[in-house]
């Protein structure tokens, strides 16, 4: 197929744009999918900080039943793989699953590590540093946001509590969203990429094919077949018609060659005819 112009020019064609379809879908799915899961992130801190500002009032009267009701509210909602909040001590004071609470939250876990890295856990954390996936005890993909439950003036000056005003965390809020939904939309649109970029290079090679066989190929043929003609039959040989300006150049170089070939043929006869 290489010996052939057509392979040689085609080949390459096909290869390059292939290569390029592949590159700007694969640049293209990861802009999407970086947006989509930025996109996401935002959702749940959202979610948490609503849920943080729904908490409030009943931490500041220490409502406990209303604040157990908010939290398991929240949780059976579709799509909320859990919610919890730990106390300072990492012990789980309130979940959407009852047997979580009370539960001691190991500080190496996916979740905690993020601020506890070092000897002095870290107290502020940006949305999307606050953000982490994994999949869960049933295998499940999951995006959770922790955010810490800060002391503010209206909680150490409350009358029921006891917190001082040193302390600058009283606990963490951390909600888990489901992400079966987010993969599923970014395999419809992987699938929908594949089949788009299948469409687009197959109309490409053909119009390029179609291009290259209407303005090259076939006015090659004809000026090949017209060489081979006038290689046969000498100066009698007519130029194709029609063809582009450097072939038809060609065509006229080969047209007087073969009439200048073909007069010293006919001089050279006559010369020893005469012998």
């Amino acid at each position: 197929m290489f010996r052939t112009l057509v392979g040689r020019a085609l080949v390459p064609v096909g290869l390059t744009v292939t290569g390029f379809m592949v590159v700007c879908c694969l640049l293209l799915y990861s802009a999407i999918r970086n947006g989509i899961r930025h996109d996401a992130v935002l959702h749940a801190t959202n979610l948490s900080d609503t849920i943080l500002k729904s908490m409030r009032y009943s931490m500041l009267k220490s409502d406990r039943e209303t604040l157990a009701t908010i939290i398991t509210n929240i949780g059976q909602q579709n799509g909320v793989s859990h919610v919890r909040v730990f106390n300072k001590k990492g012990i789980v004071s309130f979940s959407a699953k009852p047997d979580e609470i009370n539960r001691q939250v190991d500080k190496t876990a996916e979740g905690c590590i993020a601020c506890h890295r070092g000897p002095v856990a870290t107290t502020t954390l940006g949305p999307m540093n606050q953000a982490r996936t994994f999949r869960n005890a049933i295998g499940t993909s999951v995006m959770a946001i922790t955010m810490p439950v800060y002391n503010e003036p209206e909680c150490f000056n409350a009358s029921c509590h006891v917190h001082q005003p040193g302390q600058k965390v009283l606990g963490t809020l951390d909600v888990g969203l489901s992400q079966e939904s987010l993969i599923s939309s970014l395999a419809v649109i992987r699938t929908q990429m594949v089949i788009f970029t299948i469409m687009t290079l197959l109309l490409t090679l053909g119009g390029v094919t179609a291009l290259l066989r209407r303005s090259v190929f076939l006015p090659l043929q004809r000026l090949r077949d017209f060489a081979e003609a006038a290689a046969k039959k000498g100066s009698s040989a007519s130029p194709p018609s029609h063809l582009p300006d450097d072939l038809n150049r060609i065509a006229s170089c080969i047209h007087s060659l073969a009439a200048n070939t073909s007069g010293t043929n006919r001089e050279r006869d006559a010369d020893d005819s005469d012998a």
